[in-house]
């Protein structure tokens, strides 16, 4: 039994009896699906890429797009049918766009370059972009091509790319949330792009992305602050235990990021963080930091995989945290600034360097506030 999926000899003589644009496109489909089979000569190979030139310039739209759609997957097509093809109208376009392994970046880019809105972003969509590509659609300044591009994880973006993606649609959530789903982000790239993003978002990139430990530490405190308003205006926002679970389960939640938070005055967060780290209800951190003596925080730093440097800098945070509730009340910026101040005046010169600066940043920020706040 014939295969009906090939040509015959009653399809050619079909087409010679009626050649009209839907047997031509039959024939279109069979010479294309034969030409895919193993078992043509290099002679009939030769015939059949000859039928496949003069059906490239059928004037029936119909007949190319059963070209295009049948050659598709094919890595065999000429080169000159493949890019014919691509360069068609939209409809015969896009399934070799999109599919066409046949298909150059010198073709690409020419496509990106000179075709429609909807080549451009069936070019985006391909399931391999390189830079060169990518950069020539970035360059269209079309935000929905630029946003197929991003959201697109089989697109090679480097740094400079995304930086000028950022420069043109950063405050666009139609590209700046497909960016940050994206697990290749450089750590200048997230960085700027946690200021132009929703915090739904920025709380992604903090938990997902390589970020410096000043802005993973500016983020999660800002994170915090606005959760607890929202629980106090009655909002539902994740629990610090959600947050910590997912710095956890991403490798973001540092002993550096722990150390500063305790330090800007989040406790709740240090003893749920710690409590991860050393594998015990949170109950049990919490009293092994404030009932337990100084051997209990001793005991759950090790435990932890804290480093050990760290231990008087928490100590006097923890210390000072009771007494600073006393005289900071309900202002979280006097807070911080005392705070700040008598752990620097306690630990002077035992703490990391890189630590102090931040601290020390933080309070000439508290500084600044207050000064003009006065004014």
């Amino acid at each position: 039994m014939s295969d009906e999926t090939t040509l015959s000899s009653a399809d050619v003589a079909k087409l010679l009896q009626d050649p009209n644009s839907d047997n031509r496109a039959v024939a279109a489909e069979k010479v294309a699906n034969t030409f895919a089979g193993k078992a043509l000569s290099e002679a009939e190979r030769a015939i059949a890429e000859d039928i496949f030139r003069a059906m490239v310039k059928d004037a029936a739209v119909r007949v190319r797009e059963a070209l295009s759609d049948s050659l598709k997957d094919n890595p065999s097509v000429p080169h000159d049918v493949a890019a014919a093809l691509a360069k068609d109208v939209e409809s015969v376009a896009m399934p070799m766009i999109e599919s066409s392994s046949v298909l150059t970046d010198e073709d690409l880019v020419e496509i990106v370059k000179t075709r429609s809105a909807d080549h451009q972003k069936a070019v985006a969509g391909r399931s391999i972009v390189s830079e060169r590509v990518a950069d020539a659609l970035v360059d269209t300044d079309d935000e929905d091509v630029v946003a197929a591009l991003v959201g697109n994880t089989g697109a090679s973006l480097n740094e400079g790319t995304f930086d000028r993606v950022l420069d043109k649609f950063g405050t666009s959530q139609k590209v700046n949330a497909p960016m940050a789903q994206r697990q290749d982000l450089p750590v200048g790239v997230s960085e700027r792009l946690v200021t132009m993003v929703s915090e739904q978002l920025r709380d992604h990139i903090m938990t997902h992305h390589e970020i410096s430990p000043t802005t993973a530490t500016d983020l999660l405190l800002e994170s915090r602050e606005k959760a607890t308003v929202s629980l106090v205006e009655g909002g539902d926002q994740r629990t610090v235990q959600q947050l910590v679970d997912q710095l956890e389960a991403n490798g973001r939640l540092t002993p550096t990021l722990m150390l500063r938070a305790l330090c800007m005055g989040d406790t709740t967060f240090f003893e749920v963080a710690l409590a991860k780290k050393a594998g015990i209800p949170v109950i049990n951190a919490y009293k092994l930091v404030h009932d337990g003596g100084e051997m209990g925080l001793k005991r759950l730093f090790e435990v932890s995989d804290m480093p050990p440097q760290f231990l008087v800098m928490a100590r006097a945070a923890l210390d000072l945290s009771t007494e600073m509730l006393e005289t900071g009340g309900d202002d979280r910026e006097t807070y911080r600034k005392l705070m700040i101040e008598r752990v620097l005046t306690r630990i002077e010169d035992e703490i990391d360097t890189e630590n102090l600066d931040y601290l020390i940043g933080k309070l000439g920020s508290a500084d600044v506030g207050s000064s003009a706040s006065a004014a």
